[in-house]
């Protein structure tokens, strides 16, 4: 796991009507501050990466779908500086809430026909001065292709 990142487990509430899963409640202790909260729909195969943040966490939960999120550590100092981590989230995958820290290059591929993400960032969107630093798909090692095992 890289360091900072957290994958917090969430139940769901299932009977015969549906289910319910509570993402992020302000009295856990994962919680930080709001930001903002939005969705995210990728359709099968689409790849939206490389970004990370100076200030902002993000609070990864699939709702619908089921989407690999990849995650690359360059942060200096850090003690799992160079490592990559991807994580199942969604129908398929884990019912959990993904924390991506500060400066943790991060991005998400959809394996089911669609995903549909809620993020839950520490802080809202500035369009003037984005707390956002981009690079391709390409930069950093594929995470993204599906190997058979």
């Amino acid at each position: 796991m890289i360091d900072g990142v957290k994958l917090i487990h969430r139940k769901r509430h299932c009977d015969d009507r549906g289910y319910l899963v509570e993402i992020l409640r302000a009295d856990d202790p994962e919680f930080i501050q709001f930001g903002q909260v939005y969705v995210s729909f990728l359709r099968r195969g689409v790849i939206k990466a490389w970004h990370k943040h100076d200030k902002q966490t993000d609070a990864f939960f699939v709702v619908a779908g089921t989407s690999k999120i990849g995650l690359y550590d360059d942060r200096e100092g850090s003690p799992t500086k160079g490592a990559y981590q991807t994580v199942i989230l969604g129908d398929e995958g884990e019912a959990a809430l993904l924390m991506i820290p500060p400066g943790v290059w991060h991005g998400q591929m959809s394996l089911s026909e669609a995903t549909y993400l809620v993020n839950l960032p520490t802080e809202p969107y500035n369009s003037k001065h984005p707390d956002e630093i981009r690079a391709p798909v390409e930069a950093f090692e594929d995470v993204w292709t599906i190997r058979n095992r």
